[in-house]
């Protein structure tokens, strides 16, 4: 591999980004306070779930996903992965965050229903006026703002990091058709407002507010926000719009095709192993021939894999793989 590579897709860790990352462009660079540290949980260990470890160890990234990984960290710009579901748009973003240690995803998964400033913070202005009022009645000093703030997973990413968090933005497609479009001046200012903080600044200048991916608070000066390090934001689509042109050009754009038999045998064979993976030749091309028909996810064959490889299993094997093999966008017939 190229000394340039920084994320190198093995799925081993490694501590090469202090090292290996080079200052921002001119025009990606930005301004920003005291630096805070990310909560990477116990053992410093980048994972809360559990199964988060596995599925990005396991993780086998193609060239162009290492080369366009790498290109958006060098360029400190959101990258937006289009393919088929099941062929791994999300789970990348957990292997590039296990291979580079850089603290566990903050995920954003999004619906129709999602705007900008859901993923910014949430303030419940009226958990706060039932306090304020119980507090006037029995004399006690209210509490502050910030324990009615929370902020949402791309407003921690933006918090000023030493190094880049990684957000997963999952499945943008689904969003309201003016989210893109809103989401432009975050991504180019990498910085946002807080306006019930800014409002009362001058009163209280610092707010501890929690962040979104643990109890921790870090403080807000003058209700703003500014990052350090952009955060390595991986933005995935199952290719279902168009996005505006303005929003494309902010972003890199990678393909993912689905896996090849190849590619396939090296993803069993990594999450389950060289016996199952040596005794799964029929299954993966059944896998492929079903695929040609209609929509079918990786992470079918993994489960017809292991339960037909599983050495208690003793029922009618073409019934389980029937079963566990329809493709997702049409009915077997």
């Amino acid at each position: 591999m190229s000394d340039w590579l920084i994320y190198r897709g093995t799925g081993r860790p490694h501590n090469d980004l202090p090292e290996k990352l080079p200052d921002p462009p001119s025009w990606r660079r930005f301004e920003s306070g005291t630096l805070v540290e990310p909560d990477l949980g116990p053992e410093h260990s980048p994972f809360r779930r559990l199964g988060d470890p596995a599925r990005a160890a396991a993780y086998r990234a193609s060239e162009d996903e290492i080369e366009l990984v790498n290109a958006a960290l060098y360029l400190r710009r959101p990258l937006l992965v289009t393919g088929k579901p099941g062929t791994g748009k999300s789970t990348l973003a957990h292997s590039v965050a296990r291979e580079l240690q850089l603290g566990p995803v903050l995920s954003w998964p999004v619906t129709s229903r999602s705007t900008r400033q859901e993923g910014l913070y949430q303030y419940d202005a009226i958990a706060r006026l039932q306090d304020a009022n119980l507090s006037r009645d029995s004399g006690e000093p209210p509490v502050g703002i910030g324990r009615y703030l929370r902020l949402g997973p791309l407003g921690t990413a933006l918090l000023p990091y030493r190094w880049p968090r990684v957000l997963l933005i999952d499945e943008l497609d689904k969003s309201d058709i003016d989210l893109p479009s809103d989401l432009l001046t975050i991504f180019e200012e990498g910085e946002y407002e807080i306006p019930e903080l800014s409002r009362i600044s001058e009163e209280q200048p610092v707010a501890d507010v929690r962040i979104h991916d643990g109890t921790d608070t870090v403080p807000i000066r003058e209700g703003k926000v500014s990052c350090h390090a952009f955060p390595l934001v991986i933005i995935t689509s199952n290719g279902e719009r168009d996005f505006p042109p303005p929003f494309l050009r902010r972003c890199l754009r990678l393909e993912l095709a689905e896996p090849s038999q190849e590619r396939l045998a090296a993803i069993v064979r990594a999450h389950l192993g060289d016996e199952a993976a040596d005794a799964s030749d029929d299954l993966i091309q059944a896998f492929l021939d079903r695929r040609s028909k209609g929509d079918l996810a990786t992470d079918q064959l993994l489960n017809a894999i292991y339960l037909t490889s599983h050495h208690a299993w003793s029922g009618d094997r073409q019934r389980l793989i029937d079963a566990v093999l329809k493709n997702l966008s049409m009915s077997d017939s």
